[in-house]
């Protein structure tokens, strides 16, 4: 999938466990670990919204994208 996630990154620069997000946030570690590992499949604005505010970071800083090149066919 082009998107990603980049909880680790922010998560490390915060110095702040998983465990520790997922209690401010009141999301259950289990589903924050989905979206960590790029499992996730979508993601509810109140859920981007509740970690921007804790991570103190825009919905970019979470979120990257990489187009794929398509291979032209013959």
């Amino acid at each position: 999938m082009p998107v990603s996630v980049k909880l680790d990154e922010l998560l490390q620069n915060r110095k702040m466990t998983l465990t520790q997000l997922a209690e401010r946030v009141d999301i259950t570690l289990a589903n924050l670990s989905i979206l960590k590992t790029g499992k996730a499949k979508a993601i509810r604005f109140s859920t981007l919204d509740a970690l921007c505010r804790e991570l103190d970071c825009q919905p970019g800083d979470l979120l990257g994208y990489s187009a794929k090149k398509k291979a032209k066919r013959k």
